[in-house]
């Protein structure tokens, strides 16, 4: 796939916009389709549709060579709305002859330790079951030969313009304010964080190496760490103090009254309250181990959430 390839990002969340600007800045052809056509920036196209009608989608894509599904609907609809936009995508995939990125998660999987990719996709929560289905029936239409899919299943990821996040908004707004930091976990459980603009590029090299087509991979991440030592790292003076508030599960059964989307981290809390780390062997054998830093990634993060007060 060369770099005038037409590549099509499906929604214009972090993600999206982190890929459309990694293509965007090797000179590639990127349109972004959203539900209501907005600009994302220079040399970066944009499109209106509603991704989860697959007559719409069709159109959008037309012409395309490869296609990034990085739509995802509000936190507490992600079961009745997902399947209408994988079907969507793969049904543009299938009619454009494009290859079909899907941007995943490790919630099919369903439970915490060190995650490789030949574990069962055995969830029985209701988000990780759901994404196991997804996973499967993905990788079922390019087994028949209907559409070309690969698969990246990323961890958690953080980074500039990254608000609904483990390490989001509320997290660096209260770090960076000197507060204490509220978390759905324990903080002192390691865990795989991977900083977006690594997931980007690894993305687009799932999209421009046919051999990798047909399976799913685990995406590169930082080197596992746990909350404490990410805000150590962070503070001025690296040991710093800071209060970390865990917060109960009952608690955020009451928040869900008010804030349905908070109410869908109580099945998850297990990735937090246990060590989650992920084995990225085969990508890093596959494609080449890249040096992945901490320190970079904290202080471009912290320069930018820095920058919005």
């Amino acid at each position: 796939m060369t770099k005038q390839a037409h590549s099509v990002i499906l929604g214009a969340g972090p993600m999206g916009r982190a890929i459309a600007q990694t293509l965007a800045a090797k000179g590639g052809n990127v349109t972004v389709i959203t539900r209501d056509g907005r600009t994302i920036g220079a040399g970066i196209g944009s499109a209106q549709a509603d991704l989860s009608n697959a007559e719409q989608t069709i159109a959008a894509c037309a012409g395309a060579d490869a296609i990034y599904h990085c739509a995802a609907p509000p936190y507490h609809k992600w079961v009745a709305a997902f399947p209408a936009l994988q079907a969507a995508a793969v049904a543009a995939t299938e009619a454009t002859g494009a290859v079909l990125v899907a941007v995943e998660n490790l919630y099919g999987y369903g439970v915490a330790g060190t995650l490789t990719e030949d574990m069962p996709l055995s969830a029985t929560t209701r988000k990780g079951a759901l994404r196991a289905r997804l996973s499967r029936e993905l990788l079922a239409a390019h087994a028949s030969g209907r559409a070309k899919c690969v698969a990246g299943r990323a961890t958690d990821f953080f980074g500039p313009g990254v608000h609904a996040s483990a390490l989001g908004g509320r997290f660096w707004s209260a770090l960076l304010a000197g507060k204490a930091v509220d978390w759905a976990g324990n903080p002192d459980a390691p865990h795989s964080f991977a900083y977006l603009p690594d997931l980007a590029a690894a993305y687009v090299t799932l999209a421009q190496t046919p051999l990798a087509w047909g399976r799913a991979w685990h995406l590169p991440a930082l080197p596992p760490v746990s909350v404490r030592e990410i805000c150590q790292m962070a503070t001025p003076d690296g040991d710093a103090p800071t209060k970390i508030r865990s917060t109960p599960s009952w608690l955020l059964r009451i928040v869900v009254l008010f804030q349905p989307a908070a109410g869908e981290l109580v099945e998850m809390r297990y990735m937090f309250d246990n060590s989650f780390v992920v084995d990225q062997t085969q990508f890093d054998q596959t494609f080449g181990r890249q040096d992945r830093d901490w320190g970079t990634a904290l202080k471009e993060t912290l320069a930018w959430w820095d920058a919005q007060t």
